[in-house]
């Protein structure tokens, strides 16, 4: 088979492709414009790709296409209507970044709940150096123990986190965003009690109609001014300015997002007028990038082609 890798950078030049080399000729391509797509893939029998979209605009020339693997879960960048028209199979990635993103929710947390910025920042400007005592006990930080960690979607991630969080001694609450989540282990309660309750409140879900901007003002009044929020889900599932607003009034302690609502961020992004930039930590979009869980990307893409090949359905986006 004659695969076509779209856009390698977005997984990493670090990482092994070569198991795609046992299907057949790959072609690889760092990144690519939406509108070189036709050309590239005119000849292709599979094609790996992250965020391109994939419409008849793109994929309309490509007459001896079969597969489209995505080297992620989110399927938004296909046209399903077409591709079924098509009858060209779809397979996404899933389950490969939970302790990845877990592992991150945690950096985040702790960088910001035991107040990092300012006792890094405390050192390097040699203030240390003229302290009388042999520590810096100015600014206090607290025990997680004891604390109520508040989690919005308690998908693979999410219970992830659950379980670092009860190991830290916290209490587990959750809001399902889909009402399709029970679990035995920790009390589910509605978003606005969850708000109330919470030290920590970690988001977890996707994006859909349900979560848009379901992070508010409104919100953002009902939760501790004491606490902190973390978004490691879809960035607007948070209403960014109504972030800042938060924050500079002291509706809430501080903020830690690995996602924002337009990923690169430009240069006018309201997140960056934050008053104190100690109280809000922003990550490009790299929770899902450790090296292990970028390698098992490609390692399910090509577990994917060996299904396909094999005709036994595995990770079909219908």
């Amino acid at each position: 088979m004659n695969i076509v890798v779209l856009e390698r950078d977005s997984v990493g030049n670090d990482i092994d492709f070569t198991g795609l080399e046992a299907f057949g000729p790959v072609t690889e391509y760092g990144l690519t414009d939406a509108e070189l797509v036709p050309e590239r893939i005119r000849d292709a029998e599979v094609v790996v790709v992250n965020k391109l979209p994939m419409n008849e605009k793109t994929l309309g020339a490509a007459h001896k296409l079969r597969l489209i693997c995505l080297t992620a879960t989110g399927s938004n960048n296909i046209d399903r209507d077409y591709t079924n028209s098509r009858g060209i199979t779809v397979a996404n990635v899933a389950g490969y970044s939970t302790d990845s993103v877990a592992q991150h929710t945690f950096a985040m947390l702790l960088y910001l709940w035991e107040q990092m910025p300012y006792f890094d920042r405390y050192v390097k400007t040699k203030e240390y150096c003229k302290s009388p005592i042999f520590c810096n006990l100015d600014v206090p930080f607290h025990e997680l123990a004891g604390r109520t960690f508040g989690i919005i979607g308690l998908g693979a991630i999410g219970q992830k986190v659950a379980q670092i969080a009860a190991s830290f001694g916290c209490r587990v609450i959750y809001y399902s965003t889909s009402g399709n989540h029970d679990h035995p282990l920790y009390e589910r309660t509605g978003l606005e009690e969850l708000l109330s309750r919470s030290d920590i409140v970690s988001i977890h879900a996707p994006l859909n109609d349900a979560t848009y901007h379901l992070m508010t003002k409104e919100r953002f009044r009902q939760m501790k001014s004491s606490a902190i929020l973390l978004n490691l889900g879809r960035g607007d599932i948070v209403d960014e300015g109504d972030l800042v607003w938060a924050l500079d009034q002291g509706e809430i302690f501080a903020a830690g997002l690995d996602v924002i609502s337009r990923e690169p961020m430009e240069p006018d992004n309201v997140l960056l007028t934050v008053k104190d930039p100690g109280r809000l930590l922003v990550t490009p979009h790299v929770a899902w990038g450790t090296i292990e869980a970028r390698q098992r990307v490609v390692d399910e893409v090509c577990k994917n082609i060996q299904a396909f090949l094999d005709g036994v359905p595995r990770n079909i986006i219908r």
